[in-house]
C-alpha cells in the first residue's frame, strides 16, 4: 500500500556494535507534502540519525529494523543507482557542519551545479543561473561561485549549503540545525525562504533543531526525542502550550526568556542515559520529578490526550502534568 506521506518512518530501530540498547528504538514519524515537522531534543537523542535515515545514511555495521519510506518507496531496501537518484532528485539535506559538506579544493560554483548537471537534465548555463538565484535568496551573490570554501566565512558557507539543498527543488528537505551559524536577521531570511519553498513546491520539511522557539514558530507538528525514542508528538500549538511529557515541560522551562525573573536558569538535573546501559522502563525516569516504580521497570507506550488524539506522549503519568509552561 502506498504511503500518504512524503516521509513515513515506522518502528525504526538502529543498533550499533558495543551498545547495550538501540540508538534509535522504535521511532515512528511522518511528514506530509507541504508540511513542516520539527524534531527537537538534547544532543545525542537521535535526531540527526533519524533524519539521515531518509537518505539511507546509516552508520556502517548498524543493525536496522523497521521501515523508512519516501514517497512510498522503501529507502532501506535501496542500493546503488536507486539511492543516487533519491539523493539527487527527491530528498535533500542541509547538514549542520557546512565545511564537512564541501570539498575545499573545488569552487563553490562546482559544488552547487554538479548534482543537477550530472543527470543530463539541466544545462550548465541553466544550473549556473539557478545557483545565482538561490545564492541571492540566501543573502549572497554570484561572485561566490568562483570562490573556494576556505575563502568565505562559516556563516556564508552555511548559506551556500542551504542553496545547494534547494537546487533540485526536492520533495523532501531535511534540515539539520540549518541556521546555527547565522545571525538573527539572516536566520529569519532563511526561514522565510524555506517557507516559500514549502508553499511553492509542497515540499515536506523535517527541521532538526535545539531552538524550541524557532520550532514553535515554523512547524505544523513537533516530535520530541529522548534517548532514541519519541517522548511526545503532536500539533505544535498543543505540544508547546500544554506538554504531556515531563521532558518536554523541562525543555520548555529551561529555555531562556527575556521576561523571565532573575537568578539561575532552570536546568534538567542529571545526564542522558549511557548507550552501554539497558533501559527496561522509561529512559527519562532517572531525571524525572514524576517518576515512580513503574517508570523504572515498564516501558511507557504513546497515549493520546483525551481531547486531542493527535497529541501523544509516552509517559505513565502524562495526566498529572497539567500545568502549562506559563504556569510552571
Amino acid at each position: 500500500m502506498t504511503s500518504p506521506y512524503t516521509l513515513d518512518v515506522q518502528g525504526l530501530r538502529v543498533t550499533l556494535p558495543g551498545t547495550a540498547r538501540p540508538v534509535l528504538d522504535g521511532v515512528d514519524l511522518h511528514v506530509a507534502a507541504g508540511e513542516t515537522v520539527a524534531l527537537v531534543g538534547e544532543s545525542g537523542s537521535g535526531k540527526t540519525l533519524t533524519s539521515r535515515s531518509a537518505l539511507g545514511l546509516l552508520p556502517p555495521g548498524a543493525g536496522v529494523e523497521g521501515r523508512v519510506r519516501v514517497l512510498g518507496q522503501d529507502v532501506l531496501a535501496m542500493r546503488g543507482e536507486q539511492l543516487r537518484a533519491l539523493r539527487t532528485d527527491t530528498v535533500a539535506m542541509i547538514f549542520q557542519d557546512p565545511r564537512a559538506a564541501l570539498n575545499p579544493l573545488r569552487r563553490i560554483g562546482d559544488f552547487l551545479t554538479e548534482s543537477v548537471t550530472l543527470t543530463g537534465r539541466t544545462s550548465r548555463a541553466d544550473a549556473t543561473a539557478r545557483a545565482v538565484e538561490l545564492l541571492e535568496a540566501v543573502g549572497l551573490d554570484g561572485s561566490a561561485l568562483d570562490k573556494y570554501p576556505g575563502q568565505v566565512s562559516g556563516g556564508m558557507l552555511q548559506r551556500v549549503v542551504i542553496a545547494a539543498a534547494l537546487m533540485g527543488d526536492p520533495e523532501l528537505l531535511l534540515a539539520d540545525e540549518p541556521t546555527t551559524a547565522l545571525d538573527v536577521t539572516t536566520q529569519a531570511e532563511v526561514i522565510a525562504l524555506l517557507a516559500e519553498l514549502r508553499a511553492r513546491f509542497r515540499t515536506g520539511l523535517l527541521f532538526v533543531t535545539h531552538d524550541l522557539d524557532l520550532a514553535a514558530a515554523i512547524s505544523d507538528r513537533v516530535y520530541v526525542m529522548y534517548a532514541g525514542r519519541i517522548a511526545e508528538s503532536g500539533p505544535a500549538e498543543a505540544l508547546f502550550g500544554r506538554p504531556r511529557h515531563p521532558y518536554t515541560a523541562a525543555l520548555l522551562a529551561s529555555t531562556p526568556r527575556l521576561e523571565a525573573p532573575g537568578g539561575r536558569l532552570a536546568a534538567i538535573d542529571g545526564q542522558p542515559p549511557d548507550l552501554r546501559r539497558e533501559l527496561p522502563g522509561c529512559p527519562f525516569a532517572a531525571r524525572c520529578p514524576l517518576a515512580t516504580e513503574v517508570c523504572e521497570r515498564q516501558r511507557p507506550e504513546p497515549a493520546a490526550a483525551p481531547d486531542l488524539p493527535a497529541h501523544q506522549a509516552a509517559c505513565h503519568h502524562s495526566d498529572r502534568l497539567t500545568e502549562s509552561p506559563a504556569d510552571a
